[in-house]
């Protein structure tokens, strides 16, 4: 059953949403090559607490970690370990807090240092389906609209969009519904309505679009181990349009990246 949310509850859901991006921002600062990521884990469990939160991936499910970080050929749920991360190397971190009786969620890709042109065009593309999925969250559309636009943008340039996995509704719990898959119809799935709060997280690999899962009940690579990419933003509907909770801002202020890809869809209430 999906949980539309008050106005009142959505204030309280941007709270979460944004600290999980000044938590994604003050990580972006320290990733480098030569570091690992436990470290990375332990200054985000850190922050995380330092705001008065508590890390929401932390024990859900049994997950050992405050973030999971999934390098290269890694698409979702790896584990920090003590390996060092080297020049060349991609890498999803993905966030979560709960603060105020709500979950925030998402996820970026970073760059370590100079990575290869065409791997720099997967993590492009994953990021625009990002948008053009965003873009769909429209109240009297459906999710499958959210789904086919990002579907059609990654498969135009031959990218495979991994089916195992999707977004999901999030709200007082990491995973509410409606499933948010990355690939559909048009016009299929639950409509959307205003209070729809929703993490969007196009998984895109590089070459095939089939996956792997470990035995340790948790990692999931490409199943012929070329790139993963993976970008995920908490989403509202306000007044009939989609109005983003989370926000890159922070990690593109430490990058020194200028975007106006979230402007239209900011919104004051």
């Amino acid at each position: 059953m999906i949980q539309l949310k008050t106005i009142d509850e959505l204030r309280l859901m941007r709270e979460s949403a944004q600290l999980v991006s000044r938590t994604l921002g003050m990580l972006a600062k320290e990733i480098k090559p030569g570091i690992n990521t436990l470290y990375l884990d332990k200054l985000a469990h850190d922050f995380i607490k330092d705001h008065g939160a508590e890390p929401a991936f932390l024990g859900y499910g049994g997950f050992p970690n405050s973030l999971c970080i999934s390098p290269n050929n890694q698409v979702v749920h790896g584990f920090p370990n003590k390996d060092e991360i080297k020049e060349g190397d991609i890498l999803s971190v993905d966030c979560g807090a709960f603060l105020n009786g709500f979950v925030g969620d998402h996820a970026y890709t970073f760059e370590i240092g100079e990575v290869k042109p065409e791997i720099k065009k997967l993590l492009r593309v994953t990021k625009e389906s990002l948008y053009k999925g965003v873009a769909q969250c429209v109240r009297g559309k459906r999710i499958g609209d959210i789904s086919y636009a990002i579907q059609s943008h990654c498969e135009k340039e031959g990218y495979g969009v991994v089916k195992e996995l999707v977004g999901h509704g999030v709200g007082r719990t990491m995973h509410e519904d409606p499933q948010v898959p990355n690939y559909g119809r048009q016009g299929s799935g639950k409509v959307i309505k205003d209070g729809l709060t929703i993490a969007i997280e196009p998984m895109v690999n590089m070459g095939t679009e089939k996956v792997k899962f470990h035995n340790d009940g948790w990692t999931v690579t490409t199943l012929d181990n070329q790139p993963s990419a993976h970008f995920e933003h908490d989403v509202a509907v306000i007044n009939g349009k989609p109005v983003l909770l989370s926000t890159f801002k922070y990690i593109y202020e430490a990058l020194g990246i200028e975007s106006d890809e979230e402007k239209p869809f900011q919104m004051d209430f």
